[in-house]
């Protein structure tokens, strides 16, 4: 399995999109290598079906430059009850991997799943530098340099922001390949994701922009201290 740069995790395929895509895309162009982790299928979904939601997932890879996709198949609103085994998955991964940036749910979110997403990444990052746990020679123990959490129905002001305005029409791109979750088509019901969500992104992204100096932003919340070599 190929290292990446970045690895983003997310409970459901658009999750890392929603909050993340104009960040790896950048990263794309820039020559890293970006991964992203769907832990379900999100089989529970109200609108569009597990094998459309996966056809969308890879028309939206293309467009943000993603290197690698995975899934893990884990129960959509059943994290908690395999949390453990969510964890060890993750963590080797993480191992397998070796990103540099880990990126997870902000843990402040309207759906139960992201928060549970958050919790299982940040223990996962934590415990794959711990040469004891789940010691396998051919897997040492590695954490990333950085882990950050995205916002996906959160807005509180970040503590970082990225610069987005000249990828922000391929970021809207890659989350209009969700045709099955942000438009109501024939046979599917109104959510809040039919309801204006691409609209309230829009506005998520001008406000952090607007706080940083430009035109959109991606904002992320740290889980620790960023050390600065001077100022």
């Amino acid at each position: 399995m190929s290292s990446l740069d970045i690895l983003a995790i997310g409970a459901h395929p658009d999750d890392v999109e929603i909050g993340a895509a104009g960040s790896l895309i950048l990263a794309a162009k820039e020559g890293k290598s970006v991964g992203i982790l769907d832990l379900t299928y999100a089989e529970l979904s109200s609108n569009g079906t597990v094998e459309r939601r996966q056809q969308e997932a890879a028309a939206a890879d293309q467009v943000m430059g993603v290197a690698a996709r995975y899934n893990f198949g884990l129960p959509d609103r059943g994290l908690e009850a395999v949390r453990e085994s969510a964890i060890e998955r993750v963590v080797k991964l993480v191992r397998e991997t070796r990103p540099a940036i880990v990126l997870a749910p902000y843990y402040s979110d309207r759906h139960p799943d992201h928060e549970s997403v958050s919790r299982i990444v940040r223990e996962a990052v934590f415990n794959a530098g711990i040469r004891k746990y789940l010691p396998e020679p051919s897997l040492p123990a590695y954490r990333p340099s950085q882990f950050l959490y995205y916002f996906i129905n959160s807005t509180i002001t970040p503590q970082v922001v990225v610069d987005i305005t000249g990828v922000y029409s391929q970021k809207m791109e890659a989350l209009r390949c969700y045709r099955s979750q942000f438009e109501l088509e024939e046979g599917s019901v109104q959510t809040p994701l039919t309801n204006g969500y691409l609209e309230s992104v829009e506005y998520r992204e001008r406000l952090f922009g607007q706080q940083a100096g430009v035109a959109y932003a991606e904002g992320f919340v740290s889980a620790a201290p960023y050390v600065l070599k001077s100022l």
